[in-house]
Protein backbone atom coordinates (compact mmCIF):
# COMPACT_ATOMS: atom_id res chain seq x y z
CA UNK A 1 0.00 0.00 0.00
CA UNK A 2 2.57 2.87 0.61
CA UNK A 3 4.38 1.90 -2.76
CA UNK A 4 0.84 2.39 -4.39
CA UNK A 5 0.42 5.27 -3.01
CA UNK A 6 3.89 7.39 -3.00
CA UNK A 7 3.66 5.96 -6.87
CA UNK A 8 0.24 7.41 -7.12
CA UNK A 9 1.00 10.68 -5.54
CA UNK A 10 3.93 11.08 -7.88
CA UNK A 11 1.57 11.15 -10.91
CA UNK A 12 -1.60 12.91 -8.77
CA UNK A 13 -0.19 15.25 -6.94
CA UNK A 14 3.60 15.73 -6.77
CA UNK A 15 3.67 18.68 -4.75
CA UNK A 16 3.17 16.44 -1.80
CA UNK A 17 5.68 14.52 -2.62
CA UNK A 18 8.30 17.32 -3.27
CA UNK A 19 7.09 18.69 -0.04
CA UNK A 20 7.47 15.14 1.77
CA UNK A 21 10.91 14.65 -0.04
CA UNK A 22 12.23 18.13 1.33
CA UNK A 23 11.75 17.04 4.65
CA UNK A 24 13.42 13.51 4.26
CA UNK A 25 16.24 15.12 2.04
CA UNK A 26 19.53 12.27 2.29
CA UNK A 27 17.87 10.11 5.01
CA UNK A 28 17.16 6.83 4.43
CA UNK A 29 14.21 4.76 6.23
CA UNK A 30 13.65 0.84 7.04
CA UNK A 31 9.74 0.00 7.08
CA UNK A 32 9.07 -3.30 9.12
CA UNK A 33 6.02 -4.74 9.32
CA UNK A 34 4.27 -6.98 11.36
CA UNK A 35 3.38 -9.93 8.93
CA UNK A 36 7.48 -10.06 7.80
CA UNK A 37 7.55 -7.58 5.22
CA UNK A 38 10.32 -4.41 4.99
CA UNK A 39 10.44 -1.59 2.50
CA UNK A 40 13.09 0.96 2.48
CA UNK A 41 12.34 4.51 1.63
CA UNK A 42 14.53 7.39 0.36
CA UNK A 43 14.59 10.80 -1.61
CA UNK A 44 16.57 11.14 -5.18
CA UNK A 45 16.12 14.77 -7.44
CA UNK A 46 12.86 15.19 -4.63
CA UNK A 47 11.62 11.84 -5.91
CA UNK A 48 10.14 9.88 -2.85
CA UNK A 49 11.58 5.96 -4.11
CA UNK A 50 10.17 3.06 -2.22
CA UNK A 51 11.96 -0.58 -2.84
CA UNK A 52 10.36 -3.64 -1.26
CA UNK A 53 12.63 -4.78 0.64
CA UNK A 54 15.60 -3.36 3.45
CA UNK A 55 18.26 -1.93 1.82
CA UNK A 56 21.71 -1.15 3.55
CA UNK A 57 21.69 0.07 6.73
CA UNK A 58 19.04 2.99 7.16
CA UNK A 59 19.35 6.12 9.30
CA UNK A 60 15.74 5.76 10.73
CA UNK A 61 13.89 2.43 11.05
CA UNK A 62 10.28 1.70 11.96
CA UNK A 63 9.00 -1.37 13.74
CA UNK A 64 5.22 -1.52 13.36
CA UNK A 65 2.67 -4.04 14.66
CA UNK A 66 -1.02 -4.54 13.84
CA UNK A 67 -2.47 -1.99 16.35
CA UNK A 68 0.26 0.49 14.80
CA UNK A 69 -0.73 0.20 11.26
CA UNK A 70 -4.36 0.68 12.51
CA UNK A 71 -3.91 3.86 14.16
CA UNK A 72 -1.17 5.05 11.06
CA UNK A 73 -3.44 6.46 9.12
CA UNK A 74 -6.16 7.47 11.95
CA UNK A 75 -6.69 10.98 10.82
CA UNK A 76 -8.66 11.82 13.68
CA UNK A 77 -6.28 11.04 17.00
CA UNK A 78 -3.24 13.11 17.47
CA UNK A 79 -0.01 11.38 18.03
CA UNK A 80 0.15 10.80 21.62
CA UNK A 81 -2.48 7.76 21.18
CA UNK A 82 -0.19 6.41 18.20
CA UNK A 83 2.33 5.70 20.13
CA UNK A 84 1.52 2.10 21.71
CA UNK A 85 3.62 0.10 24.46
CA UNK A 86 5.41 -2.68 22.41
CA UNK A 87 3.58 -2.05 19.34
CA UNK A 88 5.67 1.28 17.46
CA UNK A 89 9.24 1.08 17.55
CA UNK A 90 11.20 3.84 16.74
CA UNK A 91 15.17 3.99 16.27
CA UNK A 92 17.43 6.91 14.95
CA UNK A 93 18.60 9.83 15.56
CA UNK A 94 16.32 12.47 17.21
CA UNK A 95 16.32 15.19 14.62
CA UNK A 96 15.75 12.58 11.72
CA UNK A 97 13.30 10.51 13.51
CA UNK A 98 11.58 13.98 13.56
CA UNK A 99 12.18 14.65 10.27
CA UNK A 100 10.56 11.51 9.41
CA UNK A 101 7.39 12.08 11.26
CA UNK A 102 7.13 15.43 9.63
CA UNK A 103 7.08 13.86 6.46
CA UNK A 104 4.62 11.42 7.18
CA UNK A 105 2.74 13.67 9.05
CA UNK A 106 2.59 16.20 5.85
CA UNK A 107 1.98 12.76 3.31
CA UNK A 108 -0.68 11.88 5.49
CA UNK A 109 -2.80 15.17 5.85
CA UNK A 110 -2.71 16.02 2.51
CA UNK A 111 -3.15 12.69 0.68
CA UNK A 112 -6.09 11.95 2.56
CA UNK A 113 -8.12 14.33 0.88
CA UNK A 114 -6.94 13.30 -2.48
CA UNK A 115 -10.11 10.95 -3.55
CA UNK A 116 -8.63 8.42 -5.49
CA UNK A 117 -6.14 8.23 -2.43
CA UNK A 118 -9.35 7.50 -0.18
CA UNK A 119 -10.55 5.00 -2.60
CA UNK A 120 -7.08 3.09 -2.93
CA UNK A 121 -7.11 2.79 0.44
CA UNK A 122 -10.77 1.44 0.96
CA UNK A 123 -9.79 -1.13 -1.85
CA UNK A 124 -6.53 -2.20 0.04
CA UNK A 125 -8.54 -2.13 3.28
CA UNK A 126 -10.86 -4.35 1.45
CA UNK A 127 -8.06 -6.80 0.60
CA UNK A 128 -7.71 -7.74 4.23
CA UNK A 129 -10.63 -6.36 6.33
CA UNK A 130 -9.05 -8.27 9.41
CA UNK A 131 -5.78 -6.71 9.83
CA UNK A 132 -7.45 -3.00 9.17
CA UNK A 133 -9.94 -4.12 11.46
CA UNK A 134 -11.15 -2.15 14.97
CA UNK A 135 -8.43 -2.51 17.89
CA UNK A 136 -9.29 -4.99 20.63
CA UNK A 137 -11.44 -2.75 23.33
CA UNK A 138 -12.92 -0.17 20.51
CA UNK A 139 -16.43 0.52 20.52
CA UNK A 140 -18.01 -0.52 16.86
CA UNK A 141 -18.31 2.79 14.54
CA UNK A 142 -20.93 4.74 14.24
CA UNK A 143 -23.37 4.63 11.01
CA UNK A 144 -22.12 8.03 8.96
CA UNK A 145 -25.05 10.60 9.27
CA UNK A 146 -24.31 10.71 5.30
CA UNK A 147 -25.51 7.14 5.44
CA UNK A 148 -21.93 5.67 4.64
CA UNK A 149 -21.60 2.27 5.72
CA UNK A 150 -18.97 2.11 8.68
CA UNK A 151 -16.11 0.28 7.68
CA UNK A 152 -13.98 -0.46 10.91
CA UNK A 153 -11.19 1.24 9.68
CA UNK A 154 -11.50 5.10 11.30
CA UNK A 155 -9.66 6.69 8.65
CA UNK A 156 -11.81 5.76 6.11
CA UNK A 157 -14.87 6.62 7.71
CA UNK A 158 -13.93 9.86 9.30
CA UNK A 159 -13.40 10.90 5.27
CA UNK A 160 -16.35 9.13 4.73
CA UNK A 161 -18.08 11.14 7.15
CA UNK A 162 -16.84 14.39 6.09
CA UNK A 163 -17.94 13.87 2.47
CA UNK A 164 -18.60 11.15 0.74
CA UNK A 165 -17.19 9.65 -2.54
CA UNK A 166 -20.00 10.01 -5.02
CA UNK A 167 -19.90 8.47 -8.43
CA UNK A 168 -21.50 11.44 -10.29
CA UNK A 169 -19.42 13.66 -8.90
CA UNK A 170 -16.77 12.64 -10.65
CA UNK A 171 -15.24 14.44 -13.45
CA UNK A 172 -18.15 17.58 -13.19
CA UNK A 173 -15.76 20.20 -13.46
CA UNK A 174 -12.41 20.91 -15.43
CA UNK A 175 -10.94 22.83 -12.15
CA UNK A 176 -11.79 21.26 -8.37
CA UNK A 177 -13.65 18.15 -7.35
CA UNK A 178 -10.80 16.20 -6.54
CA UNK A 179 -10.07 16.65 -3.54
CA UNK A 180 -12.62 16.62 -0.80
CA UNK A 181 -12.06 19.35 2.12
CA UNK A 182 -8.87 19.17 4.14
CA UNK A 183 -8.76 16.54 7.25
CA UNK A 184 -7.96 18.10 10.51
CA UNK A 185 -4.32 18.10 11.42
CA UNK A 186 -3.00 15.15 13.44
CA UNK A 187 -1.66 16.81 16.25
CA UNK A 188 -4.57 19.30 16.77
CA UNK A 189 -3.13 20.32 20.47
CA UNK A 190 -5.72 19.04 22.54
CA UNK A 191 -3.61 17.09 24.35
CA UNK A 192 -0.01 19.34 24.03
CA UNK A 193 0.92 21.88 22.28
CA UNK A 194 2.18 21.89 18.10
CA UNK A 195 5.57 22.06 18.10
CA UNK A 196 5.13 22.33 13.65
CA UNK A 197 3.00 24.46 11.86
CA UNK A 198 2.38 23.18 8.46
CA UNK A 199 1.34 26.16 5.95
CA UNK A 200 -2.04 25.44 4.83
CA UNK A 201 -1.44 24.82 1.11
CA UNK A 202 -4.56 23.66 -1.29
CA UNK A 203 -3.93 20.33 -3.35
CA UNK A 204 -5.73 18.54 -6.23
CA UNK A 205 -5.66 15.45 -8.27
CA UNK A 206 -3.57 16.10 -11.45
CA UNK A 207 -4.19 13.16 -13.35
CA UNK A 208 -7.64 13.60 -13.21
CA UNK A 209 -7.52 17.29 -13.66
CA UNK A 210 -5.78 17.05 -16.65
CA UNK A 211 -7.58 14.12 -17.89
CA UNK A 212 -11.06 16.99 -17.55
CA UNK A 213 -9.57 19.34 -18.95
CA UNK A 214 -8.25 17.92 -21.99
CA UNK A 215 -11.61 16.10 -22.68
CA UNK A 216 -12.98 19.44 -22.55
CA UNK A 217 -11.14 20.93 -25.01
CA UNK A 218 -10.87 18.55 -27.34
CA UNK A 219 -15.21 18.79 -27.22
CA UNK A 220 -14.87 22.52 -27.92
CA UNK A 221 -12.11 21.13 -30.68
CA UNK A 222 -14.76 18.91 -32.16
CA UNK A 223 -17.39 21.92 -32.42
CA UNK A 224 -15.17 24.04 -34.31
CA UNK A 225 -14.02 21.96 -37.09
CA UNK A 226 -16.14 22.23 -40.42
CA UNK A 227 -19.06 19.62 -41.14
CA UNK A 228 -17.71 20.14 -44.66
CA UNK A 229 -15.59 18.64 -47.76
CA UNK A 230 -12.91 17.91 -48.42
CA UNK A 231 -13.11 15.83 -45.39
CA UNK A 232 -10.98 13.17 -45.93
CA UNK A 233 -8.26 15.21 -47.54
CA UNK A 234 -8.25 17.68 -44.80
CA UNK A 235 -11.07 18.08 -41.58
CA UNK A 236 -10.92 14.44 -40.63
CA UNK A 237 -6.75 14.70 -40.92
CA UNK A 238 -7.21 17.91 -38.63
CA UNK A 239 -8.73 15.56 -35.92
CA UNK A 240 -6.16 12.92 -35.40
CA UNK A 241 -3.09 14.57 -33.46
CA UNK A 242 -5.82 16.31 -31.29
CA UNK A 243 -7.21 13.25 -30.65
CA UNK A 244 -3.92 11.67 -29.37
CA UNK A 245 -3.36 10.55 -25.96
CA UNK A 246 -1.18 13.57 -24.68
CA UNK A 247 -0.70 14.93 -21.27
CA UNK A 248 -3.15 17.39 -21.84
CA UNK A 249 -0.61 20.66 -20.15
CA UNK A 250 -1.22 23.66 -22.10
CA UNK A 251 -5.51 23.47 -21.36
CA UNK A 252 -5.03 22.69 -17.48
CA UNK A 253 -2.55 25.29 -17.30
CA UNK A 254 -5.15 27.85 -19.40
CA UNK A 255 -8.34 26.56 -17.10
CA UNK A 256 -6.28 26.69 -13.82
CA UNK A 257 -4.84 30.07 -13.80
CA UNK A 258 -8.76 31.33 -15.49
CA UNK A 259 -10.02 29.54 -12.26
CA UNK A 260 -7.20 30.83 -9.63
CA UNK A 261 -8.21 34.47 -10.41
CA UNK A 262 -11.76 33.86 -9.66
CA UNK A 263 -12.99 33.37 -12.95
CA UNK A 264 -15.01 30.66 -14.01
CA UNK A 265 -12.97 27.92 -16.12
CA UNK A 266 -15.16 27.54 -18.84
CA UNK A 267 -14.11 31.16 -19.84
CA UNK A 268 -10.85 30.07 -21.07
CA UNK A 269 -12.25 26.60 -23.05
CA UNK A 270 -11.63 28.64 -26.55
CA UNK A 271 -8.22 29.78 -25.33
CA UNK A 272 -7.38 26.42 -24.18
CA UNK A 273 -8.77 24.88 -27.71
CA UNK A 274 -6.72 27.79 -29.52
CA UNK A 275 -3.34 26.38 -27.87
CA UNK A 276 -4.08 22.90 -28.72
CA UNK A 277 -4.71 23.91 -32.20
CA UNK A 278 -1.43 25.91 -32.46
CA UNK A 279 0.24 23.13 -30.97
CA UNK A 280 -0.99 20.50 -33.35
CA UNK A 281 -0.34 22.81 -35.82
CA UNK A 282 3.58 23.31 -35.11
CA UNK A 283 3.99 19.42 -34.23
CA UNK A 284 2.71 18.47 -38.27
CA UNK A 285 5.24 20.91 -39.61
CA UNK A 286 7.76 19.89 -36.88
CA UNK A 287 7.42 16.04 -37.89
CA UNK A 288 7.98 17.25 -41.41
CA UNK A 289 11.28 19.19 -40.85
CA UNK A 290 13.08 16.54 -38.49
CA UNK A 291 11.32 13.37 -40.65
CA UNK A 292 9.78 12.09 -37.61
CA UNK A 293 8.28 9.02 -38.17
CA UNK A 294 5.81 8.36 -34.40
CA UNK A 295 4.17 10.91 -32.57
CA UNK A 296 2.39 9.85 -29.28
CA UNK A 297 2.87 5.89 -30.46
CA UNK A 298 1.19 6.42 -34.23
CA UNK A 299 2.79 7.19 -37.89
CA UNK A 300 3.48 10.64 -38.05
CA UNK A 301 0.64 12.80 -40.53
CA UNK A 302 3.97 13.15 -43.14
CA UNK A 303 4.98 9.19 -42.85
CA UNK A 304 1.63 8.04 -43.13
CA UNK A 305 0.04 10.66 -45.93
CA UNK A 306 3.35 12.45 -47.41
CA UNK A 307 4.38 15.68 -46.64
CA UNK A 308 2.18 17.85 -49.34
CA UNK A 309 -1.10 16.51 -47.22
CA UNK A 310 0.76 17.07 -44.12
CA UNK A 311 2.01 20.80 -44.39
CA UNK A 312 -1.74 21.29 -45.68
CA UNK A 313 -3.14 20.14 -42.36
CA UNK A 314 -0.75 21.84 -40.15
CA UNK A 315 -1.60 25.36 -41.84
CA UNK A 316 -5.52 24.33 -41.56
CA UNK A 317 -4.61 23.51 -37.69
CA UNK A 318 -3.27 27.24 -37.48
CA UNK A 319 -5.79 28.86 -39.36
CA UNK A 320 -8.72 27.15 -36.86
CA UNK A 321 -6.96 28.12 -33.76
CA UNK A 322 -6.76 31.90 -35.27
CA UNK A 323 -10.59 31.10 -35.26
CA UNK A 324 -10.74 29.95 -31.86
CA UNK A 325 -9.08 32.97 -30.40
CA UNK A 326 -11.48 35.25 -32.29
CA UNK A 327 -14.60 33.13 -31.32
CA UNK A 328 -14.14 34.64 -27.52
CA UNK A 329 -15.34 38.06 -28.77
CA UNK A 330 -18.91 36.70 -28.47
CA UNK A 331 -18.08 35.26 -24.77
CA UNK A 332 -14.95 37.67 -23.32
CA UNK A 333 -15.99 41.00 -25.44
CA UNK A 334 -13.40 42.94 -27.59
CA UNK A 335 -10.55 43.92 -24.64
CA UNK A 336 -10.21 40.40 -23.29
CA UNK A 337 -10.15 39.11 -27.18
CA UNK A 338 -7.71 41.51 -27.73
CA UNK A 339 -5.02 40.38 -24.93
CA UNK A 340 -5.75 36.94 -26.43
CA UNK A 341 -4.83 37.87 -30.22
CA UNK A 342 -1.54 39.80 -28.42
CA UNK A 343 -0.64 36.86 -26.46
CA UNK A 344 -0.61 34.56 -29.35
CA UNK A 345 0.96 36.49 -31.59
CA UNK A 346 3.86 36.93 -29.18
CA UNK A 347 4.10 33.19 -28.84
CA UNK A 348 3.89 32.11 -32.24
CA UNK A 349 6.55 34.34 -32.96
CA UNK A 350 8.90 33.15 -30.51
CA UNK A 351 7.93 29.38 -31.36
CA UNK A 352 9.18 30.47 -34.57
CA UNK A 353 12.30 32.01 -33.75
CA UNK A 354 13.14 28.94 -31.43
CA UNK A 355 12.51 26.89 -34.75
CA UNK A 356 14.70 28.66 -36.25
CA UNK A 357 17.58 28.85 -34.03
CA UNK A 358 17.44 24.64 -33.65
CA UNK A 359 17.06 24.32 -37.73
CA UNK A 360 19.86 26.87 -38.23
CA UNK A 361 21.74 24.90 -36.26
CA UNK A 362 21.78 22.20 -37.62
CA UNK A 363 21.88 23.30 -41.03
CA UNK A 364 25.30 25.45 -40.50
CA UNK A 365 26.41 22.40 -38.36
CA UNK A 366 26.99 23.98 -35.16
CA UNK A 367 26.48 22.47 -31.76
CA UNK A 368 26.81 25.49 -29.01
CA UNK A 369 28.63 25.34 -26.57
CA UNK A 370 26.97 26.44 -23.96
CA UNK A 371 23.82 25.59 -22.39
CA UNK A 372 22.53 29.20 -21.88
CA UNK A 373 22.02 28.61 -25.63
CA UNK A 374 19.96 26.32 -25.53
CA UNK A 375 17.37 27.36 -22.79
CA UNK A 376 17.02 30.12 -25.05
CA UNK A 377 16.26 27.98 -27.66
CA UNK A 378 14.10 25.92 -25.70
CA UNK A 379 11.88 28.86 -24.24
CA UNK A 380 11.45 30.24 -27.80
CA UNK A 381 10.22 26.81 -29.67
CA UNK A 382 8.47 25.22 -26.60
CA UNK A 383 8.83 27.24 -23.40
CA UNK A 384 6.46 29.86 -24.21
CA UNK A 385 3.78 27.79 -26.10
CA UNK A 386 3.70 25.16 -23.36
CA UNK A 387 4.05 26.64 -19.91
CA UNK A 388 4.52 30.51 -19.97
CA UNK A 389 1.58 31.66 -22.60
CA UNK A 390 -0.98 28.84 -21.49
CA UNK A 391 -0.88 30.67 -17.60
CA UNK A 392 -1.00 34.11 -19.33
CA UNK A 393 -4.04 33.08 -21.74
CA UNK A 394 -5.89 32.03 -18.93
CA UNK A 395 -5.17 34.77 -16.62
CA UNK A 396 -6.35 36.96 -19.85
CA UNK A 397 -9.83 34.96 -19.73
CA UNK A 398 -10.03 36.17 -16.30
CA UNK A 399 -9.88 39.50 -16.81
CA UNK A 400 -6.42 40.18 -16.28
CA UNK A 401 -4.61 43.16 -17.89
CA UNK A 402 -2.33 44.23 -16.40
CA UNK A 403 1.32 43.28 -17.70
CA UNK A 404 3.14 43.41 -14.32
CA UNK A 405 0.97 41.02 -13.26
CA UNK A 406 0.85 38.78 -16.39
CA UNK A 407 4.55 39.12 -16.37
CA UNK A 408 4.45 36.65 -12.79
CA UNK A 409 4.38 33.72 -14.46
CA UNK A 410 6.89 34.34 -17.00
CA UNK A 411 10.57 33.34 -15.41
CA UNK A 412 9.17 30.57 -12.79
CA UNK A 413 7.23 28.66 -16.11
CA UNK A 414 10.14 29.88 -17.86
CA UNK A 415 12.61 27.70 -15.71
CA UNK A 416 9.83 24.96 -15.12
CA UNK A 417 9.49 25.10 -18.94
CA UNK A 418 13.10 24.64 -20.12
CA UNK A 419 13.14 21.60 -17.21
CA UNK A 420 10.48 20.02 -18.76
CA UNK A 421 11.55 20.21 -22.40
CA UNK A 422 15.21 18.49 -20.81
CA UNK A 423 13.55 15.69 -19.36
CA UNK A 424 11.48 15.14 -22.23
CA UNK A 425 15.01 15.06 -24.54
CA UNK A 426 16.68 12.40 -21.75
CA UNK A 427 13.06 10.40 -22.19
CA UNK A 428 13.65 10.32 -25.82
CA UNK A 429 17.12 8.58 -24.95
CA UNK A 430 16.14 6.35 -21.89
CA UNK A 431 12.02 6.21 -21.51
CA UNK A 432 9.86 3.19 -22.61
CA UNK A 433 8.79 4.00 -26.31
CA UNK A 434 5.26 2.88 -25.81
CA UNK A 435 5.18 4.78 -22.98
CA UNK A 436 7.00 8.00 -24.42
CA UNK A 437 5.02 7.81 -27.46
CA UNK A 438 8.05 8.59 -30.02
CA UNK A 439 10.86 6.57 -31.41
CA UNK A 440 13.48 6.04 -29.29
CA UNK A 441 17.00 7.98 -30.25
CA UNK A 442 14.67 9.91 -32.56
CA UNK A 443 16.37 13.35 -31.53
CA UNK A 444 19.91 11.41 -31.79
CA UNK A 445 18.65 10.08 -35.43
CA UNK A 446 17.57 13.94 -36.26
CA UNK A 447 20.19 15.49 -34.65
CA UNK A 448 18.39 17.58 -32.01
CA UNK A 449 21.26 19.59 -29.92
CA UNK A 450 20.05 19.06 -26.65
CA UNK A 451 21.75 19.39 -23.11
CA UNK A 452 23.39 16.40 -23.45
CA UNK A 453 24.48 16.43 -26.79
CA UNK A 454 25.79 20.10 -25.77
CA UNK A 455 27.55 18.08 -22.78
CA UNK A 456 28.99 15.68 -24.55
CA UNK A 457 30.75 17.79 -26.87
CA UNK A 458 31.80 20.00 -24.20
CA UNK A 459 33.81 16.86 -22.07
CA UNK A 460 34.23 14.97 -25.10
CA UNK A 461 38.61 14.36 -26.54
CA UNK A 462 39.26 16.14 -30.28
CA UNK A 463 39.67 12.92 -31.59
CA UNK A 464 36.03 11.46 -30.19
CA UNK A 465 34.14 14.87 -31.43
CA UNK A 466 35.04 14.20 -35.13
CA UNK A 467 34.21 11.05 -34.95
CA UNK A 468 30.45 12.60 -33.31
CA UNK A 469 30.61 15.53 -35.70
CA UNK A 470 30.62 12.46 -38.71
CA UNK A 471 27.72 10.81 -36.95
CA UNK A 472 25.74 13.78 -36.07
CA UNK A 473 25.93 15.39 -39.72
CA UNK A 474 24.76 12.97 -41.98
CA UNK A 475 21.81 13.32 -43.46
CA UNK A 476 18.82 11.72 -40.92
CA UNK A 477 17.91 8.86 -44.09
CA UNK A 478 21.90 7.84 -43.93
CA UNK A 479 21.85 7.08 -40.16
CA UNK A 480 21.75 4.04 -38.88
CA UNK A 481 20.07 2.60 -35.16
CA UNK A 482 23.50 1.45 -34.59
CA UNK A 483 24.97 4.96 -35.03
CA UNK A 484 22.38 6.56 -32.66
CA UNK A 485 23.16 3.95 -30.17
CA UNK A 486 26.84 5.15 -30.37
CA UNK A 487 26.38 8.73 -29.43
CA UNK A 488 23.98 7.21 -26.81
CA UNK A 489 26.78 5.48 -25.31
CA UNK A 490 29.12 7.77 -25.56
CA UNK A 491 26.50 10.34 -23.35
CA UNK A 492 26.99 7.28 -21.28
CA UNK A 493 30.75 7.24 -21.02
CA UNK A 494 30.54 11.28 -20.20
CA UNK A 495 28.09 11.26 -17.75
CA UNK A 496 25.94 13.84 -20.12
CA UNK A 497 22.11 12.10 -19.17
CA UNK A 498 23.41 12.48 -15.36
CA UNK A 499 24.26 16.14 -15.68
CA UNK A 500 20.90 16.75 -17.35
CA UNK A 501 19.03 14.86 -14.77
CA UNK A 502 20.62 16.82 -12.44
CA UNK A 503 20.29 20.52 -14.12
CA UNK A 504 16.82 19.78 -14.42
CA UNK A 505 16.00 19.47 -11.13
CA UNK A 506 17.99 22.23 -10.06
CA UNK A 507 16.15 24.68 -13.03
CA UNK A 508 12.63 23.19 -11.81
CA UNK A 509 13.32 23.77 -8.16
CA UNK A 510 14.40 27.40 -9.06
CA UNK A 511 10.89 27.24 -10.99
CA UNK A 512 9.22 26.31 -8.17
CA UNK A 513 10.74 29.02 -5.63
CA UNK A 514 9.86 31.53 -8.11
CA UNK A 515 5.98 30.31 -8.50
CA UNK A 516 6.14 30.75 -4.72
CA UNK A 517 7.41 34.20 -4.59
CA UNK A 518 6.29 35.85 -7.69
CA UNK A 519 2.22 34.60 -7.64
CA UNK A 520 1.70 35.06 -3.82
CA UNK A 521 -0.53 37.58 -4.79
CA UNK A 522 -3.04 34.47 -6.09
CA UNK A 523 -4.66 33.48 -3.03
CA UNK A 524 -4.72 29.70 -2.01
CA UNK A 525 -7.83 28.14 -4.45
CA UNK A 526 -8.28 25.26 -6.49
CA UNK A 527 -6.66 26.88 -9.51
CA UNK A 528 -3.47 27.88 -7.82
CA UNK A 529 -3.51 24.17 -6.21
CA UNK A 530 -3.63 23.23 -9.78
CA UNK A 531 -0.97 25.44 -11.19
CA UNK A 532 1.29 24.16 -8.52
CA UNK A 533 1.08 20.55 -8.55
CA UNK A 534 2.36 21.11 -12.58
CA UNK A 535 5.21 23.43 -11.37
CA UNK A 536 6.14 20.17 -9.11
CA UNK A 537 5.24 17.37 -11.57
CA UNK A 538 8.82 18.08 -13.37
CA UNK A 539 10.77 17.40 -10.39
CA UNK A 540 8.80 13.84 -9.72
CA UNK A 541 8.73 13.05 -12.80
CA UNK A 542 10.17 8.91 -13.53
CA UNK A 543 13.00 8.90 -15.80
Amino acid sequence: MLADTVTALSQRAPAIVAAAADHLRDIVLGLHFHDGSQATMSVRHSRLLVEQELVGAPDVEVVFDQRAMNLLFDAQRPPVEQVLPHSLDVRGRQEQVLAVWRAFTLLAQRSSGLRYVQQLWREYREQAPRLWGRIAGDAAPAVSPHGAVPTGWRATDFLATRRPLEADEAGAATIGGTVDTTPRLLWDGRRSSSWWDVRPVGDADLVDTMLACRARTNREIDDMLPDREPKPDLYDLMKSYPARQGKGLRPTLTFATCAAFGAKPEHAARAAAALELFHNGFLVHDDIADESTHRRGLPTMNAEFGNGLAVNVGDGLNLLAVDAVLANLETLGLARTLGLIQEAMHMCRESIEGQAMELGWIHRRVVPSRDEDYFTMSTKKTGWYTCISPCRMGAVCAGVTDPAVLGRFDEAFRLIGIAFQIQDDILNLVGDEALYGKEALGDLLEGKRTVMLIHLFRTASARERERLGQLLHRPRSAKTQDEAEEVLAAMRRHGSIDYAIALADRLAAAGITHFENDLDIIPENEGKAVLRQIAHYVTTRPL
